[in-house]
């Protein structure tokens, strides 16, 4: 009776806490490293931070800051993103100058390389970089805005450790490791201004959300949700790391930002439904179903 007494005074945790119990629990149990950052927008005391700080390769999770860049740079005057450009398939290794090109067969978009040596909007480049993840178009975009600005609009907005440091297939630099990297909290930085429409004009904050709510790789953030859940989100993956950020929006009008980073997945299929396990948990937190 005695043990039964003090195990009845512990204290019981908090919602917040359970939260923290049940997403580590789940962490545990995929063979591989994850990072998650959830942010309540409509509560900034409500939030989670596991392995914020560890730096990831970034995969096609960078192609969000080359989208603000671009919205940056028409604003300035620099770019019109209804300009039409000749789309190329000849790029320059960072490491050298010499050029590569995109193969299609490791292209989530193989519709773009039908437009080769035609000329595409940039808008609609940027459109495909984001909701079908094209190499091809996110690399014409990098050499159009450059890299290195990409990065520096990053440290502007408050994201002190990502990195765009080249565009995709650049071989020469991948072997030397240099690779694009980021953070879950970079990344969740970057998608709270979005969502605060902060990133620059209102009008050029809600048309990046827009793009993100057209993404058409939901296997992850979105996977478990209800149809009438909103997801405006960048996925990215290679082998062994599969990755979501992005902002989620209720039907009661309320929205939170939940990033899930993962490397080094022994089971890439297995590892993705439990990274969707932990969205749907954040949902469950956030709408006490």
């Amino acid at each position: 009776m005695l043990l039964f007494s003090i195990g009845a005074c512990q204290p019981k945790l908090t919602k917040q806490e359970a939260l923290q119990t049940k997403i580590r629990s789940q962490i545990d149990s995929i063979q591989g490293e994850v990072a998650v950052v959830f942010l309540n927008l409509s509560d900034p005391t409500d939030s989670l931070y596991i392995n914020e700080d560890v730096e990831f390769h970034a995969a096609s999770t960078m192609k969000v800051p080359v989208m603000i860049e671009l919205f940056k740079q028409e604003e300035a005057g620099k770019i019109n993103l209804n300009d039409s450009i000749i789309l190329v398939n000849e790029f320059k290794s960072i490491v050298d100058g010499s050029s590569y090109s995109m193969d299609i067969s490791d292209d989530s978009d193989d519709v773009i390389y039908n437009k080769i040596n035609t000329k595409v909007t940039i808008h609609d480049l940027m459109y495909s970089m984001i909701t079908v993840s094209s190499n091809l178009a996110t690399n014409v975009l990098i050499e159009l805005v450059d890299a290195k600005n990409v990065t520096a609009t990053m440290r502007d907005l408050g994201a002190e450790k990502i990195e765009v440091l080249r565009g995709v297939e650049d071989l020469k630099a991948y072997e030397l490791g240099l690779s694009n990297s980021t953070t879950a909290k970079d990344l969740s930085i970057i998608m709270k201004v979005i969502a605060a429409n902060q990133t620059g004009s209102d009008v050029n904050s809600k048309a990046m959300i827009a793009i993100l709510k057209d993404q058409q790789f939901n296997e992850v953030i979105p996977h478990y949700l209800p149809k009438n859940v909103e997801v405006a989100h960048k996925t990215g993956w290679i082998t062994g790391v599969h990755h979501d950020a992005g902002i989620v929006y209720l039907p009661d009008g309320r929205s939170y930002v939940l990033v899930l980073l993962s490397k080094n997945l022994k089971d890439f299929d297995k590892g993705t439904e439990q990274l969707a396990g932990i969205s749907k948990t954040i949902y469950e937190y956030m709408t006490g179903e």
